[in-house]
């Protein structure tokens, strides 16, 4: 029964399982939640200017410890405000350098409360793309 407040809905990215739209339940709905709230802008959301995460204000800085502290900052804030099934036990940011381009892999520790799991999640964010992508 405490499953249940988890939720059910469509998967995302929406996509066809034999025929139907792919469902997302339970834990795996709260962790596509989560990447749907870190991929969209402050914004971008028709009618919720105000839903998802701060750090696509921060895409052109450049890759220091302050940067990824308030990268740190919106992330927490915004899972705070828009996924009340969880509990952000912490969110870690990793500067990267590969063939993509200068990122940050945020990596999000969380804590279903509905059944008292914890998870681990990790989010490129990418601060600045190669010039050949």
């Amino acid at each position: 029964m405490r499953k249940l407040f988890l939720g059910r809905g469509l998967g995302f990215p929406i996509k066809l399982n034999n025929g139907n739209l792919d469902v997302a339940e339970y834990e795996e709905s709260v962790r596509q939640s989560i990447v749907i709230i870190l991929g969209t802008a402050k914004g971008e959301r028709v009618m919720r200017p105000d839903f998802g995460c701060g750090i696509y204000d921060l895409v052109f800085e450049v890759k220091t410890a302050a940067t990824a502290g308030r990268v740190s900052q919106a992330v927490q804030e915004a899972l705070l405000l828009f996924e009340p099934r969880i509990d952000v036990v912490d969110v870690e940011v990793i500067a990267r350098s590969d063939e993509t381009g200068e990122m940050l892999l945020i990596n999000v520790t969380y804590e279903v409360r509905a059944t008292n799991n914890v998870f681990n999640l990790v989010y490129p964010f990418y601060l600045e793309r190669s010039p050949s992508l």
